[in-house]
């Protein structure tokens, strides 16, 4: 099967309900795009709100006090909105790289086998049916003997040692305690949980969910949005080859090794180029599906515009599928920059995508645009 990358990026923006935009919820569109990074809670707020006819506010905190949705470390270690009825799933194939127990993260965070071991069964005590802030958490764990000295690796912004607590199904977080973020046991907070499955049992849910969203892909580049990378090749291979005629082979303009979906393959092939602008969120699932490095989603020189210093993923331009530029909120406006060698992007496009953010952030801003 052979596709164009322009019918690829219009796919894409059709199966992650960007043109057109949906009524689903909140709830619906994080499955729908296989998670969403919730670092920043704004922006996976406005993630969400971007795509759907009517926006709503409070979408995310309903759902997340309703518990339909969770947030937790989840791919590449970076905090996500998960359903929580898929979420274990996602957690087992995070979870079998067993990336603590290389002898690299044993020396950064200063952790080894038997200690995360220990930490995980106290743990597993100590937030059954509590709900704890991480200071809370930390005097709990320090005050267990053979745990005294994890004090400072707990109290760490980085959350090194939590991360696989979380992908062990072991902790999550909680609702926010004024402003401090809380966690808790999934066994207790999550309805119906029912564990953390086998990663082969699972992989069939999550590769099928990231390639409903972001396909065709390569087993790579689903590897570097899982967990940068880290999965065993052979067991990331066996993982795609299960899948057997579940999926269908893709070579797009010439370079082959990607997958999608059999049961979209037709759409795919009949998908037409879009024409579509579109102001979207910083750290989009659209840009972190395929990763800032796929040049044919952003220009090799404008990487560094979209995936800045510290991790941040600003805030982007999409304009026939591709990143035409980024933008910012200011006070008063909406400042666009577009990348002068993408073409024009017309300003009626953005005119409607200004007025669109201003449904979804209830404050009218006037468009600001220039070439960078």
């Amino acid at each position: 099967m052979k596709v164009t990358q322009a019918q690829v990026l219009a796919w894409r923006l059709r199966q992650q309900s960007l043109a057109p935009r949906t009524t689903a919820s909140a709830e619906e569109l994080v499955a729908r795009l296989a998670g969403v990074q919730a670092q920043v809670p704004s922006a996976a707020e406005l993630a969400l709100s971007i795509r759907q006819k009517k926006p709503r506010p409070d979408a995310v905190q309903q759902a997340l006090a309703a518990r339909s949705l969770i947030r937790t470390w989840a791919m590449r270690g970076t905090l996500h909105l998960l359903p929580a009825g898929e979420m274990p799933e996602y957690l087992a194939l995070l979870g079998a790289a067993r990336t603590w127990e290389k002898p690299s993260w044993q020396r950064g965070f200063g952790v080894g086998p038997r200690q995360m071991a220990a930490l995980g069964e106290a743990v597993d005590e100590i937030l059954d049916g509590q709900v704890l802030t991480r200071q809370e958490l930390t005097d709990a764990v320090v005050a267990r003997s053979g745990l005294d000295g994890l004090g400072e690796q707990l109290s760490s912004g980085w959350s090194a040692v939590l991360k696989p607590l979380a992908w062990t199904g072991r902790l999550c977080q909680g609702p926010p305690r004024g402003q401090n973020v809380t966690f808790t046991s999934p066994r207790s907070w999550v309805p119906g949980w029912r564990g953390v499955p086998d990663p082969e049992e699972a992989a069939p849910a999550v590769i099928s969910a990231y390639l409903g969203a972001h396909g065709p892909a390569t087993p790579a580049a689903f590897d570097a949005w899982l967990l940068r990378g880290a999965t065993r090749k052979a067991v990331l291979s066996g993982w795609f080859e299960a899948l057997g005629d579940r999926l269908t082979e893709v070579e797009v303009e010439g370079a082959g090794g990607a997958f999608v979906l059999s049961e979209d393959a037709g759409a795919l092939a009949r998908t037409e180029p879009s024409r579509e602008v579109r102001l979207l969120a910083g750290f989009d699932q659209y840009v972190l599906g395929p990763g800032t490095a796929d040049t044919r989603l952003i220009a090799a020189g404008r990487r560094k515009a979209v995936s800045r210093t510290g991790g941040w993923i600003s805030p982007v331009v999409v304009h026939d599928g591709r990143v035409a530029g980024v933008w910012e909120f200011t006070e008063e406006s909406v400042a666009v920059t577009l990348f002068a060698e993408h073409g024009e992007v017309p300003r009626a496009g953005l005119e409607a995508e200004a007025a669109h953010l201003a449904l979804c952030t209830g404050r009218e801003r006037s468009l600001v645009v220039r070439n960078g």
